[in-house]
């Protein structure tokens, strides 16, 4: 089946006893059983049924089954908050004394948590620019656990060559790591470009609006987690094999130790967004790219950077991966910080806010807020610059869109 059909035939675990065409929420913390072997076989994985709120909940196990049917994975995490799933990804692979390769390029807390979070646990993180695939090459060696880096970064709007980059990754025995938020899965197949795990701030394009905070960890089983540094995976290996040994991590350990699960209420409004996820993308991306075109004609903006721009430098790569329609967020520098402030206060249906792919179209300066805490030399290397405004595109009219960009310039 295609996606769109796939996405809304999913069946429940069990059948529910009403026939209830949406998954009910389940406002519990606890389950009862049948008897002392049940309960055992629960709580000891004998049994798929859930044995405790924090370890599992059939209304966000329904979630990450539906998102396990349309990818193709063989493990799918549901978790409180995309920060929490990149934890858990970088944390099951890693162990003190390994290393994580990632992209300099990336999310302001990405990056405090590879380098301060973890670092402070014994993990060494090495910064790379992953548009040069030799850079990163150099400096995997065999205490590497991961390459981690985004698709299309934020806010640069940089791109990788994503099959190189995993094939150097398979070459020296190292999973590649995908933060794929940028662009969702039913516009873009990351498994097929040989990503092993794709991390994911279901905050955005599934929420929809904003409802809640969640993150999905996907773990295609294509690596061979035998031939990885950590002791703890390869303990896991001996358990379930080679395929299964990241998700089993992640379920058995993480989930439960850490207590990151997403709630049943938010996993039930996800849920919902998944039904129309692909419909408003493609509305999304589709207004952004004519907003983008008609910015190039504006006075007053310098420079638009989107990468379904013809003549932006990663245009073929990004099309080639994304397709025409590289997500619903571009930016543009105007003449100074002054300027984007300026610019930013004067919106009208625009709004002033975080987050990206809400329903409504949001503005942000990200180099006063996402990466304010940074020095400026680190906003330097980072590519955040001062005049820089990120326009995250929601589902309003185009036309409203542009009068307001041309009324605020």
């Amino acid at each position: 089946m295609e996606y769109e059909t796939k996405i809304l035939t999913t069946k429940y675990q069990k059948p529910d006893a009403y026939g209830s065409l949406s998954m009910p929420v389940y406002y519990t913390a606890a389950f009862e059983f049948p008897s002392a072997k049940a309960m055992s076989d629960a709580f000891c994985g004998r049994s798929m049924a859930p044995s405790y709120a924090r370890i599992a909940n059939p209304t966000t196990t329904h979630l990450e089954e539906r998102v396990r049917q349309v990818t193709g994975a063989v493990g799918v995490t549901a978790l409180n908050t995309g920060m929490a799933a990149i934890h858990y990804a970088l944390t099951a692979v890693s162990a003190a004394g390994l290393n994580i390769v990632a992209s300099k390029h990336l999310f302001g807390n990405s990056v405090s948590l590879i380098r301060d979070t973890l670092g402070s646990l014994g993990i060494e993180a090495r910064f790379a620019d992953f548009t040069n695939t030799a850079e990163v090459e150099a400096l995997i060696d065999g205490n590497t656990a991961a390459l981690f880096f985004e698709i299309i970064t934020n806010p640069q709007l940089l791109v990788a060559d994503i099959r190189a980059l995993a094939d150097v990754a398979h070459a020296k025995g190292v999973p590649l790591i995908a933060d794929t938020t940028v662009v969702p899965f039913s516009a873009f197949r990351a498994k097929d470009f040989g990503a092993d795990i794709e991390v994911i701030s279901s905050t955005k394009y599934i929420s929809g609006g904003g409802t809640g905070l969640g993150g999905l960890l996907v773990d295609y089983g294509t690596f061979d987690w035998s031939q990885h540094p950590s002791p703890a995976l390869q303990a896991r290996v001996k358990r379930v094999g080679k395929k299964m040994a990241f998700t089993a991590r992640v379920k058995t350990e993480l989930v439960t130790n850490l207590g990151a699960l997403m709630t049943p209420q938010v996993a039930y409004m996800e849920t919902l967004g998944l039904d129309t996820l692909d419909l408003r993308f493609h509305r999304q991306a589709e207004t952004t790219l004519w907003l983008a075109r008609q910015c190039q004609q504006l006075e007053g903006i310098q420079k638009v950077n989107y990468t379904g721009l013809e003549d932006n430098p990663f245009y073929a790569l990004s099309k080639a991966q994304f397709g025409p329609l590289p997500g619903a967020v571009f930016t543009i520098d105007l003449s100074s910080k002054e300027a984007a402030f300026n610019f930013i206060d004067k919106l009208q249906v625009i709004r002033r806010a975080t987050n990206l792919f809400d329903r409504k179209s949001l503005a942000i300066h990200p180099a006063s807020t996402i990466f304010g805490l940074f020095t400026d030399e680190q906003r330097r290397e980072m590519g955040v610059k001062d005049e820089t405004v990120r326009l995250s595109i929601g589902l309003e009219a185009p036309e409203d869109l542009l009068a307001d960009i041309v009324a605020s310039l």
